[in-house]
């Protein structure tokens, strides 16, 4: 049972020019699959990038309010400690109760503004270290400050810049100052980089994204184009359909024609010759030289009319597709003394033909009838283009693997310029415009040995003589 599925078995049936076009749209079809799942592929890459840039955007945007949030924080606690420190000496110069309460307010949201510098500084282990660092002096300095609140409560009198525990103050103070500051700094630093590494990131991504849809654009505008082609391509098949079918009909209706002429032509033409043979045997003992000879003119040119029909009806048979080839297996030896025997009997002016024989195969696979035509044709023009009194060499060459037949005259020769189109119909030498002839021999020969997959060689000379080397494989039938 065959494996073939159904698509197999119409691509079997194909004839090789459809296909090849169907290849050549199965190929499109695959290419367009492909340029689809590619761009797919990159729209998908596209999408992945796009949501990965957004959620960066994100993050260094979290990151960024984070640091600006820390910035201001320290803003806050730095300007939170001068008003406190300037609260407090307000207090203990002028005992005025007003600018404790001011102190005791700007110190209160002291603690709370240490631990949002906690939470915005999470991700920075550097600035929390140096934050841990700072949370020490403010605690230190708000003890100094109460201290020296308490001991002007005490004694009432005013503190001086001698006083020790106003000098620790300032120490401690300056040593505050000088952390926040230089914690600001790398903050402010820290956000700098941060919008920088934001602002070079986006720029990378947004130059991906860009080719990646450039890219894309121009895989789908690639599809297009093959998609445009491949209608193209369907419409020049479309009308190569109809070009074979439209000839396809013409073939047959030619067929069809050249089958009634030969028909209608046979039947008088049989008649004719029949007549001029039964005239010819009957008077034959009456009739002078002369008159005899217009009797074998006239059934030579019937002879000639009805050989004209069959090859005729043979090419349109051939251009149509009805001519088959059965091969079967042949005595080659005797086929060719055969038609030899059927050329001598009819033979014209004393020409003989010479045989010979070469190879070392005995029989061969040909269809006779086939190559009957192709040898009578081929041996009809030497004998008609040679010089009379001449001898024409017909030799056989049977291999096993493909089996010749070279035919060699002496006659007119061809000109290089006639050989180009020795094998179209009704085509003949311009030096044989004197000698009767159809043009349908070499046609017809062509023909016949296509469908033998064979090959044709002609070597000719004006004025030296002609060969022809006909050649049949045989591994291929």
């Amino acid at each position: 049972m065959s494996t073939y599925g159904p698509i197999e078995r119409i691509k079997a049936k194909l004839p090789p020019r459809l296909l090849r076009i169907y290849q050549r749209y199965s190929l499109g079809g695959k290419r367009v699959t492909v340029g689809y799942a590619v761009a797919l592929m990159l729209l998908g890459g596209l999408g992945l990038i796009s949501h990965l840039n957004t959620s960066q955007l994100r993050q260094s945007a979290r990151q960024v309010n984070q640091t600006q949030i820390a910035v201001q924080n320290l803003n806050d606690l730095l300007l939170a400690l001068s008003e406190a420190d300037y609260s407090r000496r307000g207090y203990y110069l002028y005992s005025d109760t007003t600018e404790l309460e001011t102190y005791q307010t700007a110190v209160a949201p002291i603690k709370s503004l240490l631990g949002q510098l906690h939470q915005s500084l999470g991700p920075f282990p550097d600035q929390l270290e140096q934050l841990e660092q700072l949370e020490p002096l403010v605690a230190e300095y708000l003890t100094l400050s109460e201290q020296a609140i308490a001991q002007f409560q005490q004694t009432q009198a005013p503190l001086t810049v001698q006083d020790p525990v106003i000098i620790q103050i300032r120490q401690k103070q300056r040593q505050v100052r000088q952390q926040i500051i230089a914690l600001r700094t790398v903050i402010e630093q820290t956000l700098q980089s941060q919008v920088e590494r934001a602002q070079t990131e986006l720029q990378s991504r947004l130059l991906i994204e860009t080719l990646g849809a450039a890219l894309t654009l121009l895989i789908f505008s690639g599809i297009y184009l093959l998609l445009y082609r491949q209608k193209r391509r369907r419409e020049f098949a479309e009308m190569q359909r109809r070009i074979m079918a439209h000839a396809k009909g013409l073939s047959e209706m030619k067929l069809q024609f050249f089958s009634m002429i030969s028909h209608e032509f046979r039947t008088p033409l049989s008649l004719i010759l029949g007549s001029a043979q039964l005239l010819e045997q009957t008077l034959r003992p009456q009739l002078e030289p002369t008159k005899l000879k217009h009797l074998h003119r006239i059934q030579s040119s019937v002879k000639m009319m009805t050989q004209l029909l069959t090859d005729v009806l043979t090419i349109a048979r051939a251009d149509a597709g009805e001519l088959e080839c059965d091969p079967v297996l042949v005595e080659m030896q005797t086929f060719c003394l055969n038609l030899i025997e059927d050329f001598q009997a009819v033979a014209e002016g004393k020409r003989t033909i010479r045989f010979a024989q070469r190879g070392s195969a005995t029989h061969a696979k040909i269809d006779e009838r086939l190559v009957y035509s192709i040898l009578s044709n081929l041996l009809s023009n030497a004998l008609k283009y040679s010089p009379a009194e001449s001898t024409v060499y017909f030799t056989l060459i049977c291999e096993p693997a493909a089996v010749s037949f070279e035919v060699k005259d002496k006659g007119i020769g061809i000109s290089l310029a006639d050989q180009a189109l020795l094998y179209e119909p009704f085509k003949r030498g311009t030096n044989a415009a004197t000698i009767s002839g159809t043009g349908l021999g070499l046609a017809l020969v062509k023909k016949c040995l296509d469908l033998h997959q064979g090959e044709i060689a002609i070597e000719s000379e004006v004025g030296v003589g002609t060969t022809v080397t006909v050649t049949i494989p045989q591994a291929e039938l």
